[in-house]
């Protein structure tokens, strides 16, 4: 009879190996996170190029059980073509990967391979799956791998869409709500109509999260684009004609429509109540049950089956007091987005000042750099910029002297503001602001820095009242504070702790001398806090040089 045993237990024990809480996430535990993010960890490991094709094998496939001699077989033709390391497919590399994926909660260790006999049994290996969320990652890798790096196009047409989907949902609600109410929740006609509400509820949200995806992609390279101040007026030019016109266009559509939209999702809010039951009501769907633990009160509803899916998309189109809908947003951002491009456009096409462009002269010159020798690029750079020694620029700092021997390439570089490397201008740009008198706000701080000086007063003379006691005084916070104050600069005007050292108040002319003691004999001072104590040195406190009054801490 064959062997069969449970899987091995060294995987099993690793917690990152545990199967993930999938109803956590952003309202979940918040402990979950950390092994959630585990699950990101191959793709930036040194071995990376192994886990993607390991990871890619797993995903490519429903239900995919697999065997570390699987594995090492597909690896060795990936390794063929160059697309990971030699030796990465040899059998005992590959068991590590897939140990390690496991440990990190990629891949979920299965049964041990069957085995004919004990021999057998103890050369068996354990299977791998893929794990759900290990899934997701993959996925989401390979589309950032894939993606173009440039604008994502907004679906437009999807706006009116949305709107004909929740008119239709208003209409099919309540055709549904009196078919229960006359015919009954069994009735045939009822059942359809409540599938019918399912299939439009469904479409309706994943049309909505395709196009505010869009939306997303689109503004963050909008974003990442204007700002810069390298573009050619060429590029400008082709960034206008996208601005000035297709997002005028997606901000146009989203005005015209967001209002149909939000009276419909006004409507529909009044009745969640009703509509949130009907959807999943059906016998095929998978809903949450108290008497089936473990298998489905930790699901992933389909779109729009939770309260929080609702909240969701009216968020996007109504806003709420203190939290502006993504409708009032993208207004806000398409409106800094042209006032960012006409900024551009009239720095790169304005006359009577330096050419604002160094990007080609740049490129031209980085050019000539790549294609010089070693012994040209010197000559090229002191021609561009007028530089030789670095030993007869200026005097240079007494901390960081030149190496007349090291050569520019190695040197030290030196940090050249926006206006000078963009405009040639050392000028600041803008205009200077003028400095606004607010008699109230100096009264504030001329009242401040009085009571400061009155707490500063108290703490001299209640340091120097204790002078004769420091040892037996109860000194408050800021008579403390100031003690440590004194002392800390004291002890930093010494070079070793043998030495002697002293610092002072300048304007109440108290004085703090540090000086070494024998080891072992401490000085104490007293306070309200406690105890301190300091070994080694001998404490005097002088409340009056001129006076000669002074102490020493026992």
């Amino acid at each position: 009879m064959p062997y069969q045993a449970d899987p091995d237990p060294r995987v099993r024990a690793d917690p990152a190996a545990a199967p993930v809480n999938e109803a956590d996430g952003p309202s979940g535990s918040p402990g979950r996170a950390p092994e959630r993010l585990r699950l990101y960890a191959y793709l930036s490991a040194p071995e990376r190029r192994t886990y993607l094709a390991i990871m890619r094998l797993f995903t490519s496939t429903l239900l995919a059980d697999l065997g570390a001699g699987e594995v090492a077989a597909a690896l060795a033709e990936a390794e063929r073509r160059g697309e990971i390391d030699d030796g990465e497919s040899h059998l005992d590399t590959v068991i590590d990967r897939l140990d390690q994926l496991a440990r990190w909660g990629n891949l979920v260790p299965g049964r041990r391979e069957p085995a004919a006999t004990i021999a057998e049994f103890t050369r068996s290996r354990v299977r791998y799956q893929v794990a759900k969320l290990a899934m997701r990652v993959q996925r989401d890798a390979d589309d950032v791998l894939t993606v173009a790096e440039g604008a994502r196009e907004v679906s437009r047409e999807l706006l009116p869409a949305i709107e004909r989907g929740l008119a239709d949902i208003q209409r099919t609600l309540g055709e549904a709500l009196a078919a229960e109410r006359g015919r009954g929740p069994g009735a045939a006609s009822a059942r359809s109509l409540r599938e019918q509400l399912s299939q439009q509820f469904t479409t309706l949200f994943l049309q909505h999260d395709e196009f505010a995806a869009a939306v997303r992609d689109f503004y963050a390279y909008l974003g990442s684009v204007i700002a810069r101040y390298d573009l050619a007026p060429a590029e400008t030019s082709g960034f206008k004609h996208m601005l000035l016109e297709y997002v005028e266009l997606i901000a146009q559509d989203v005005l015209r429509h967001s209002e149909p939209i939000v009276e419909r999702l006004t409507s529909l809010n009044r009745q969640r109540s009703q509509l949130i039951p009907l959807l999943g009501a059906g016998a095929g769907d998978l809903t949450p049950s108290d008497t089936r633990l473990g298998q489905t009160e930790l699901m992933e509803r389909a779109p729009g089956r939770r309260e929080r899916d609702w909240a969701g998309l009216t968020d996007w189109f109504i806003g709420r007091p203190g939290r502006p809908s993504e409708v009032d947003g993208l207004r806000e951002a398409t409106s800094r987005a042209i006032t960012a491009l006409l900024t551009n456009v009239k720095r790169v096409t304005g006359t009577g000042g330096v050419d604002p462009g160094r990007r080609r002269d740049l490129l031209a010159l980085a050019r000539r750099f790549d294609e010089a020798a070693p012994e040209d690029a010197h000559d090229l750079y002191a021609a561009a910029f007028g530089l030789y020694s670095a030993r007869h620029l200026a005097v240079p700092a007494e901390d960081d002297a030149p190496d007349p021997g090291r050569s520019w390439t190695e040197g030290a570089r030196v940090d050249v503001e926006v206006n000078v490397r963009t405009r040639g201008e050392r000028a600041p740009g803008g205009q200077i602001p003028r400095v606004s008198d607010d008699p109230l706000g100096r009264a504030v701080l001329l009242e401040e820095e009085a009571r400061r000086k009155e707490r500063r007063a108290s703490a001299v003379s209640e340091l120097a009242a204790a002078i004769p006691d420091l040892a037996g005084a109860r000194l408050s916070a800021g008579a403390l504070e100031l003690f440590c104050e004194l002392l800390t600069l004291a002890g930093a005007s010494r070079e070793v702790p043998s030495e002697e050292g002293r610092a002072g108040d300048p304007v109440s002319g108290l004085t703090l001398e540090l000086r070494p003691r024998p080891a072992g004999e401490v000085a104490r001072v007293g306070s309200a806090f406690g105890s301190l104590e300091l070994h080694g040195v001998e404490v005097r406190l002088n409340a009056d040089a001129a006076a000669g009054t002074t102490g020493a801490l026992p």
